[in-house]
C-alpha cells in the first residue's frame, strides 16, 4: 500500500521521496502496451518487443521521460502557474482528483466541456454563477422558496458542479496539461496547442506520441500505472511550490491544505472494486522485461 505522510520541506525530504525505477514501473503494468494490431508506428522507438501479440514497452525510455516531464512540471509550480489534471476515463478519475487536490491543482474528470481553454471567459462565468448559487444556498436564501423553486436550484448546483467542481479556483489559464489517454483526451490536447500550453501525457502505443509536447509511454489502461505516474507528477508539483515557498524565504503552511503531504513510493496496490471495474490488469506481474508474462486480457 502507498503510505502518504506529511513531509518536511527539507530537500532530503524532497529526494527521498522521488525515487522511481524500472521495478517500481514494472510492477505498476506500465510496460504493457496494446495488441499489435492497435499500435500507431510513431510509438516504434519506444516498443522494446512483443510478447503473445502484445507490444511491450521500453520501461528505460519511459523512466527517462517521466523524470524529464517531472522537471518540466516542477519548474511551471515554482513559477507559481497551475498544471491542469485530465483524465475522464474510469480507470483514471479517482486518481486525478486524488494527486490533483493533493498538490492544490485543478482537474477535469468527468467531461471536457468545449472551450475550456479557447474560450475561458465563456467558462469563468459559468463558474462565478455557480459560486454564486452555492453562497446564495449556504446562506440561507434557499429556504424562503418554495420547495419546487428550490429543488431546481439545488439541481443547477449539482449539474455545474459535475463537471466544473475541478476547476472552481482555477482564475486563469494554466501552465500545462497533464492527461491521461491522449485518444480520449483530443480536445483537451487541441485547445492547449491552440493557446500555446505544454501538454504532459501518458501516451500508449496505440497513440501519437509527436501530438505531445512531453510524452511518457506507457500503459493508459492499468490503474496501478495511473496512480504511480499521477502521484510522481503531484510530488513534482509539490517540489515545485516547495521550492518557492522556501526562495521567498515564507513560512510554510502545514495545515492539511498545504501542498506539503509527499507519497513516500512503494508497490501500489488496487483494491477489489477496482480490480473489478476496470479490464482486470495485470493478474501476473513479471521481475523483468524478459519475463514478461500474459498481460491484461482485455487490453486492446
Amino acid at each position: 500500500m502507498v503510505q502518504e505522510t506529511v513531509k518536511s520541506s527539507s530537500e532530503d525530504d524532497l529526494k527521498e521521496n522521488y525515487e522511481i525505477n524500472i521495478r517500481s514501473l514494472l510492477e505498476a503494468g506500465v510496460h504493457f502496451g496494446h495488441q499489435k494490431r492497435m499500435w500507431n508506428p510513431k510509438m516504434d522507438e519506444f516498443i522494446f518487443a512483443h510478447r503473445n501479440g502484445i507490444h511491450i514497452i521500453d520501461l528505460e525510455q519511459t523512466l527517462d521521460r517521466v523524470k524529464e516531464a517531472a522537471e518540466i512540471i516542477s519548474d511551471i509550480a515554482f513559477k507559481n502557474k497551475k498544471i491542469l489534471f485530465v483524465g475522464t476515463k474510469k480507470q483514471a478519475r479517482s486518481t486525478i482528483i486524488e494527486e490533483a487536490e493533493r498538490c492544490n491543482s485543478p482537474y477535469i474528470s468527468n467531461r471536457w466541456l468545449g472551450g475550456t481553454l479557447t474560450n475561458f471567459q465563456t467558462i469563468q462565468s459559468r463558474i462565478e454563477h455557480l459560486i454564486e448559487l452555492e453562497n446564495k444556498r449556504d446562506a440561507g436564501e434557499f429556504e424562503s422558496l418554495s420547495k419546487k423553486e428550490s429543488l431546481k436550484y439545488d439541481e443547477e448546483i449539482d449539474r455545474l458542479n459535475k463537471n466544473l467542481v475541478g476547476i472552481k479556483n482555477m482564475t486563469e489559464i494554466p501552465g500545462a496539461l497533464f492527461v491521461i489517454d491522449i485518444g480520449k483526451e483530443e480536445i483537451a490536447i487541441a485547445e492547449a496547442h491552440r493557446v500555446g500550453i505544454p501538454v504532459i501525457a501518458l501516451v500508449d502505443t496505440n497513440c501519437n506520441p509527436q501530438l505531445i509536447d512531453y510524452p511518457i509511454p506507457g500503459n493508459d489502461d492499468a490503474i496501478r500505472g495511473i496512480k504511480l505516474i499521477s502521484r510522481y507528477m503531484s510530488d513534482s508539483i509539490i517540489k515545485g511550490h516547495l521550492k518557492r515557498t522556501s526562495s521567498q524565504g515564507e513560512p510554510e503552511d502545514e495545515s492539511e491544505n498545504s501542498p506539503t503531504r509527499m507519497v513516500t513510493y512503494s508497490t501500489v496496490s488496487m483494491d477489489d472494486s477496482e480490480a473489478d471495474s476496470v479490464k482486470k490488469t495485470e493478474e501476473t506481474k513479471a521481475d523483468a522485461v524478459e519475463e514478461t508474462t500474459e498481460p491484461e486480457e482485455s487490453k486492446e
